[in-house]
């Protein structure tokens, strides 16, 4: 079973991925260095290193849906 404490929502705007609140440092709509064709890469397998950059916070990106980014660490 996935742990709901490692996923955070995110949204596809204009060819960009957001997410509403930053889960580090609380700063709001944050866009992260991940687009939208890179996800279907990372459903194979493949992981994607994403660098939040309001407060410069790392995390690899092991899953994706249509709502949710699953991380390696938790961040809730």
């Amino acid at each position: 079973m996935i742990p709901f404490a490692n996923t955070w929502p995110y949204d596809k705007q204009m060819g960009d991925i957001y997410v509403h609140e930053c889960p580090f440092c609380g700063a709001g709509n944050v866009r992260l260095n991940l687009k939208p064709s890179e996800l279907k890469s990372i459903n194979e397998g493949r992981k994607k290193l994403v660098v939040f950059p309001c407060c410069s916070s790392r995390l690899n990106v092991l899953e994706t849906d249509h709502d949710y980014l699953r991380f390696d660490k938790p961040v809730r």
